[in-house]
């Protein structure tokens, strides 16, 4: 029996959350937010220019889930086996209107369950 998308998208969510911090899922929350209103290519190059471990964790994140094949994004993975932002910026960039919003639709989608386990793994504020 095999997986739905939706059941795939959450193992390998499962996966990135491990050992997360609160920045990172603070991050992870608002990241949908900021795909939204500036776009997923300017969201990426923002992540990579803080340079901060917690926005390159969800760079990776992203952009190891789109280069996945299950995310229907394989123009991201013209040059090796997975997506990287160096390859996916100019891929992104060349990419038709059908495949950018391909991939745009596949990181909000990966980004729902990343921060909703994410926020379930966190260590919990001492009150």
């Amino acid at each position: 029996m095999s997986q739905s998308l939706d059941q795939k998208r959450a193992s390998y969510a499962w996966e990135c959350v491990r050992n997360v911090t609160g920045d990172y899922v603070n991050l992870a929350k608002a990241a949908p937010s900021l795909i939204m209103a500036n776009g997923l290519m300017q969201t990426l190059a923002f992540f990579k220019s803080k340079g901060k471990d917690h926005h390159e964790k969800v760079l990776q994140h992203i952009l190891g889930w789109l280069g996945k094949p299950e995310a229907g994004c394989s123009f991201l993975r013209s040059n090796g086996p997975s997506a990287t932002f160096d390859t996916a910026m100019p891929a992104l960039a060349g990419a038709s209107s059908e495949q950018y919003l391909r991939a745009t639709q596949e990181a909000l989608a990966i980004l729902k369950w990343i921060r909703h386990l994410a926020a379930a793994k966190a260590p919990k504020k001492e009150v």
